[in-house]
């Protein structure tokens, strides 16, 4: 039986602790952290939410409303990450992001264990969006396939299907970004300061959202030559073209704006990605995506402003009632 503890977050959620073994990246033992929203035995069908890069589950109004859809609700913080994180271990770092087919695998069994075997949808953000993809692309190389494995769709919310800036980023800077991670993959690469998105978001700054900032520093955690390389490779393999094997949900902003510090126009934006790559490669996703921007929604829909992220709602509620996901 699966042993949970109280979490964080406090009443009706609770966290248990998914071992690892020994990283393969030399770290030490590392772990995965699964939150639920309890109770969640009363349910038969259930979402797994994975999030971003510099980033932790804390998105309470995102498990209600999954489960007033009658959906169990769980999410993973990664190895290294949020919960997950233990002293000595270097942010969010991973070499392969295959590495994290493991959290994956034993929260999906947890989870079907827990709520009957009945279906899981999925739902991820940003990095946590590539990560899922190319998890799901490799479950569905299984007999079986990804609906096989009790997965019923996906749900990615501003996925990060590209890299930003400049295009010689993608193809001479991404160069040398692998033959830097040859020579020392966790140096960490030099960027200038930025905490534009990050102060929009928080209730100390120019934001309404109360988080952990050691989970999820408003400035981000610093960016690695190994890591950054682990992230280009999966994108190489997503512009290839995936096959996840079930239905999936793309949403994103409208638009893009950048900056180092905060704008009002931050607010209303994705300050993180460019949305023009994420409509770009959304359909190597499979042949089975929806894609929908959402006027005035931030790089993560689900916490922008209430007329944005209601409307990012709406869609989901659309989209799982057109997949019969959901009781119409």
């Amino acid at each position: 039986m699966t042993e949970w503890v109280p979490d964080e977050l406090g009443e009706g959620y609770e966290q248990h602790t998914i071992p690892l073994g020994v990283d393969p990246d030399g770290e030490g033992e590392v772990e995965a952290t699964l939150v639920r929203r309890v109770p969640a035995e009363a349910y038969e069908t259930a979402v797994l939410y994975v999030h971003g890069f510099s980033d932790y589950f804390f998105q309470r109004e995102l498990a209600e409303f999954f489960a007033d859809r009658g959906f169990a609700f769980y999410a993973l913080d990664l190895r290294k990450c949020g919960r997950s994180r233990r002293e000595g271990q270097t942010g969010h770092y991973v070499s392969d992001l295959a590495l994290y087919d493991a959290e994956l695998d034993a929260a999906l069994d947890i989870i079907r264990a827990e709520t009957g075997g009945k279906h899981v949808l999925l739902s991820a953000h940003s990095t946590g969006g590539l990560i899922m993809a190319l998890w799901l692309h490799r479950l569905n190389q299984q007999p079986g396939g990804s609906k096989g494995a009790g997965v019923a769709g996906a749900v990615f919310n501003s996925p990060w299907l590209d890299l930003q800036g400049a295009p010689w980023m993608r193809t001479v800077g991404t160069a040398v970004i692998a033959t830097m991670a040859r020579i020392k993959p966790k140096s960490i690469i030099k960027l200038p300061h930025a905490d534009a998105y990050g102060t929009s978001l928080h209730v100390s700054a120019h934001g309404e959202w109360d988080f952990n900032t050691a989970f999820k520093p408003l400035e981000g955690f610093p960016v690695s030559y190994g890591w950054l390389t682990a992230i280009r490779r999966g994108h190489a393999a997503l512009h290839k073209g995936l096959d996840i094997g079930v239905p999936s949900l793309v949403l994103r902003s409208t638009r893009s704006r950048f900056a180092r510090r905060y704008h009002e126009e931050v607010a209303t934006a994705d300050a993180v990605l460019d949305v023009k790559q994420i409509a770009r490669w959304a359909g190597c996703l499979g042949d089975q995506v929806t894609v929908v921007p959402i006027e005035g929604a931030k790089h993560d829909v689900f916490i922008s402003h209430e007329e944005p992220r209601r409307a990012a709602y709406d869609a989901v509620d659309d989209w799982l009632r057109v997949k019969e996901l959901v009781s119409s």
